[in-house]
């Protein structure tokens, strides 16, 4: 049976450091049915980018924080105001340094498919850049995305929270993503990899005062994950040791880095347990 697509239109969302030069990178896409009053979001599919190597190469000094801030605000402004004026939210939502392309025709099988075929062809890397694998944090970030997305609860958390709001202002510290399920479950990204033990040690550092002032301002306890790597394989030094073996000095590191976070009370999983720490919030948030 042939498959019967509906008639869209979609916006391309471009990153643009620089509007005197002109130069951008597409990281976002906007999809919503053909027909829809230009002035009234209705419903519509989001998405942007989670792989920020093409902004950062156009624009090393890019804030992706707030890029990734974005997509969340978008989508909290169009569930607050699903008849609310298209250009009046992203307008509000969007820094000066995203800009939206005109509507152009599309047919998709649905919105959500729409979505996935146009970041295909616009907004992600072609495979020819893939080669240079995401490394460190970007790629325990990606991981976790992956695994909530699949398991159906990406959307339904909160993501870059601002630990200021728990501390102190000015505290800059923003955990990755997060929910609620009676206790507060929050999850960042580390990577011990190079200087992991100093990101480790940063988190332990913020862990006291963000759990006292989440069971202050949620009058709920706060169970805060850090997400690494798994030791790697295939780090021994040649003539010390097999190939296959870590060196001794990389074991220290990341088992300080490990027991530095877990002193402070955070718990430590490594990228191997996210399915199934996706599924456990599958089960508490009742997908």
């Amino acid at each position: 049976m042939a498959v019967v697509r509906r008639e869209c239109e979609f916006y391309l969302l471009k990153y643009v450091p620089d509007p005197v030069r002109n130069e951008f990178v597409h990281v976002g896409v906007i999809v919503r049915e053909a027909g829809a009053q230009k002035d009234v979001a209705g419903p519509l599919a989001l998405r942007f980018t989670s792989d920020w190597r093409r902004v950062r190469c156009l624009d090393p000094d890019a804030d992706t924080g707030m890029l990734e801030g974005l997509e969340s605000e978008l989508r909290r402004r169009f569930a607050e105001e699903p008849q609310g004026n298209l250009w009046h939210v992203l307008e509000d939502s969007f820094s000066n340094s995203v800009q939206m392309t005109e509507a152009k025709g599309y047919l998709a099988e649905s919105l959500e498919a729409g979505v996935e075929e146009l970041m295909r062809l616009y907004v992600e890397p072609p495979k020819r850049e893939r080669i240079s694998r995401v490394a460190g944090r970007a790629a325990i970030v990606a991981a976790m995305r992956g695994e909530f997305e699949r398991a159906g609860v990406w959307e339904l958390m909160r993501k870059r929270i601002a630990v200021a709001e728990y501390t102190r202002p000015g505290d800059p510290l923003r955990i990755d993503c997060g929910y609620r399920n009676g206790v507060v479950k929050m999850f960042q990204a580390v990577s011990l990899d190079g200087a992991g033990a100093d990101a480790a040690k940063g988190l332990a550092f913020s862990a006291a005062g963000l759990m006292a002032g989440v069971e202050r301002a949620e009058k709920a306890p706060l169970e805060l994950t850090a997400v690494v790597e798994p030791l790697k394989q295939g780090s021994g030094v040649r003539g010390q040791g097999s190939a296959d073996e870590p060196d001794s000095e990389r074991v220290e590191a990341y088992r300080f880095a490990v027991e530095t976070m877990e002193e402070h009370r955070i718990r430590v999983l490594t990228t191997a347990d996210l399915a199934r720490v996706a599924e456990t919030a599958r089960r508490e948030l009742r997908v």
